[in-house]
C-alpha cells in the first residue's frame, strides 16, 4: 500500500493538472514539460528516505532516488529553458518573427478598400453601450435577471446586418445546477440602431439553450468540453460567441500552432461548437463557414504586425530606422467585398499623433494590405472630437474608419459619464483638425461636409469630382423639425433620391413649393436621403430680378 500511494497521488495530480489547466500535449507548448517536472520531482521525494543520526548529529539518506530521475529532471529543465532560448528568442529569430504576418501588399488608397456607406449603416453602438442596452432588456424580466448574466459581446454580420451578440451565462454553481440544460438564449444589439435590442430565446420554433459556456461547471465548461473531446494536442484560443445566419448559437474556437520554436502563435484552423448540442466541427482556414467572421485572433494579429514593424532591419536596430508600431489597437471594419478586416494605423516608433499609413488584415485569411497614407491616430481623432464639445465633457468612443464621400473618415459617438450617446462626430483621417459634430448622424455629416468644403478640400483634392449639379422641378416637399432645427425634404422629377437641406443652406427653401424649378448641387454618395450643398429656386430668382426700365 505504501508503494501504491505515491503512484495514486501522482496520477491524481496529473489528472487535476489536465482537468483544470488544459495543457497542450505537444511540442512548443510549455505546460506539458512543467507537468512532467512536477511529477518527476514528486517521484524523487517519494523515493527519498531520510533519518536523523543521534550519534553523528546529522541527517543521512536511508534510500535515494535512482539517478535516472535526476537525469530526467535535468533534461526537462534544459527543455524549458535552453531550448526555448535557442529556438524562440527574437535575437536569434527576428527574421522569422518579421515574416509571421505573411506577405504585406502595398495598397493605393484606403478609400478604395473600405466601401462607401450609408449613414444608416454606420456603427453607432459600441461594446460598452451594447452591454448597457443588453442589461436593460434582461433587467426588464426580473425572473430571468436573477438567474443569468450577459457574457462578452462579439460583433458580427448576420444576414448582412451588423450586430453585437452575447450569450446568457450562469451566475453561479447553484444556478448551473438548477439549469443543467443551459441558459435560455442570447442577446442581439444592432450596431447601427440602439433601439434594435433583442432577447432571442427561440430559433425556428425551438428553444435556444446555451448549455456549453465559460460559466458552466464540470464537463459543460466550454474549454474543458472541447479539450477532452479530441483536442488535447492542439492549441485552442479565442472562444468567441457567434450565431449563424439562421440564429443558431455557436462557440468559434481558433486552433493554433507555434511557428517559431516555443513562440510565434499562428492560427491554423477553426472549430465550430454548437452551444446547445455540443457538436464540434473542424475546418481549415480556407474552408471555414462564411458566417464565421473571425478566425484570426486580434492578439495574434497585434503581435505579428508589431513584429513586422519592429524587426524590419533585424534585431540590432538601435537607431530605430524605419521601425513601425501599431497605434491604439485593432478595430473590426468591413470592406468593399463585405469581408471583415482588422484595421489599425501604423506610426513611426516615438511618434504619437500622426501615422505613416494604415493596415487592413483579413480576419479570416490574414491577407494584409499596407496603405502608405499619412494621417491621424485614433487617439488624436478622439481628442479632436472631444475638443469640439469640451464644455460638455463628453468622451469619444473608439473611432471606426469609413469612406465618406470618398474621404477616409473616423466616425465615433460622444457619450456622457453614464455611457449614453449624446452626439456624433466625424474626423478626417488625413487631417484631424477637420471635424464635424451633431446631435444626429445627418447633422454630423452636414457639419463635416461644411468644414471640409471650407478647408478647400485640402485633405482630398480629387473629391470635387464627386459633386453633381442638377436642374429639375420639385415634385414633393415637406419640413421636419429635429433638435430645434428645420429640415426640408423634397423630391424632384426624374431623380430617385430624396434630398434634404436646411434654411442655413438657402433662405429660399422655406418658401419653395411643388412645381418650382430649382438648381441644386450635392455630393454623390450611398445615401437614400442626400444632403444638398447649394439650393436655388429659379422661380423665386426670376420674380425678384429687377425690371429693365
Amino acid at each position: 500500500m505504501k508503494k501504491l500511494f505515491p503512484l495514486l497521488l501522482s496520477l491524481l495530480i496529473a489528472f487535476l493538472f489536465l482537468y483544470f489547466g488544459h495543457p497542450v500535449l505537444g511540442y512548443g507548448f510549455i505546460q506539458l514539460p512543467i507537468l512532467l517536472i512536477v511529477l518527476v520531482f514528486l517521484a524523487m521525494l517519494f523515493f527519498t528516505r531520510l533519518e536523523y543520526s543521534q550519534n553523528q548529529k546529522k541527517v543521512k539518506f536511508i534510500s535515494k532516488p535512482h539517478k535516472a530521475f535526476g537525469y530526467a529532471l535535468l533534461i526537462l529543465f534544459v527543455y524549458i529553458t535552453i531550448v526555448p532560448l535557442l529556438t524562440s528568442a527574437p535575437v536569434f529569430h527576428s527574421g522569422s518573427y518579421q515574416k509571421l504576418i505573411g506577405k504585406v501588399e502595398n495598397g493605393d488608397k484606403i478609400s478604395n478598400h473600405i466601401a462607401p456607406i450609408s449613414i444608416d449603416e454606420i456603427r453607432v453602438v459600441d461594446e460598452d453601450l451594447a452591454y448597457l442596452l443588453g442589461e436593460k432588456i434582461i433587467g426588464s424580466q426580473p425572473a430571468l435577471g436573477s438567474q443569468v448574466e450577459i457574457g462578452d459581446f462579439t460583433i458580427q454580420k448576420v444576414n448582412h446586418d451588423l450586430y453585437w451578440v452575447a450569450p446568457l451565462l450562469h451566475t453561479g454553481f447553484f444556478k448551473w445546477m438548477n439549469n443543467s440544460e443551459g441558459t435560455p438564449g442570447y442577446v442581439m444589439v444592432s450596431a447601427t440602431n440602439e433601439r434594435d435590442v433583442r432577447l432571442v430565446q427561440e430559433v425556428g420554433g425551438k428553444p435556444v439553450k446555451i448549455k456549453y459556456q465559460p460559466e458552466a461547471f464540470f464537463g459543460d465548461q466550454i474549454e474543458r468540453y472541447v479539450y477532452f473531446h479530441g483536442y488535447m494536442t492542439k492549441g485552442l484560443t479565442d472562444f468567441s460567441f457567434e450565431i449563424d445566419d439562421a440564429g443558431n448559437p455557436y462557440w468559434i474556437v481558433t486552433t493554433f500552432t507555434k511557428r517559431v520554436g516555443f513562440s510565434g502563435d499562428d492560427a491554423s484552423g477553426v472549430l465550430t461548437v454548437n452551444a446547445h448540442t455540443g457538436e464540434i466541427k473542424e475546418y481549415s482556414i480556407a474552408d471555414a463557414p462564411l458566417w464565421v467572421d473571425r478566425v484570426q485572433p486580434i492578439s495574434f494579429i497585434e503581435d505579428q504586425l508589431n513584429d513586422w514593424g519592429e524587426y524590419v532591419h533585424g534585431y540590432w536596430n538601435f537607431s530605430n530606422a524605419n521601425k513601425l508600431q501599431i497605434t491604439e489597437g485593432l478595430t473590426l471594419v468591413y470592406g468593399h467585398d463585405n469581408r471583415s478586416y482588422w484595421y489599425t494605423g501604423l506610426t513611426s516608433v516615438g511618434k504619437d499623433e500622426s501615422t505613416v499609413g494604415f493596415v487592413l488584415t483579413d480576419t479570416r485569411t490574414k491577407q494584409t494590405t499596407f496603405y502608405k497614407q499619412s494621417g491621424a491616430t485614433e487617439y488624436a481623432a478622439q481628442r479632436s472630437a472631444e475638443g469640439k464639445v469640451q464644455e460638455k465633457g463628453y468622451k469619444a468612443s473608439l473611432p471606426i474608419p469609413y469612406n465618406i464621400n470618398n474621404i477616409p473618415t473616423y466616425v465615433m459617438t460622444l457619450k456622457d459619464d453614464g455611457g449614453l450617446v449624446k452626439m456624433f462626430a466625424m474626423v478626417a483621417i488625413s487631417d484631424y483638425t477637420i471635424v464635424g459634430v451633431g446631435n444626429t448622424m445627418r447633422e454630423t455629416l452636414s457639419a463635416y461636409k461644411n468644414v471640409y468644403n471650407m478647408a478647400d478640400n485640402k485633405i482630398n483634392p480629387n473629391a470635387q469630382s464627386t459633386k453633381k449639379s442638377l436642374e429639375s422641378v420639385i415634385t414633393r416637399i415637406q419640413s421636419d423639425v429635429k433638435n430645434g432645427n428645420s429640415f426640408y425634404y423634397f423630391t424632384v422629377r426624374d431623380y430617385p433620391n430624396i434630398f434634404v437641406g436646411s434654411s442655413q443652406i438657402s433662405n429660399e427653401l422655406p418658401v419653395t413649393k411643388e412645381g418650382d424649378s430649382i438648381h441644386i448641387t450635392f455630393d454623390i454618395d450611398m445615401e437614400k436621403v442626400i444632403d444638398i450643398s447649394t439650393f436655388e429656386n429659379k422661380n423665386l430668382t426670376q420674380k425678384t430680378e429687377p425690371k429693365t426700365p
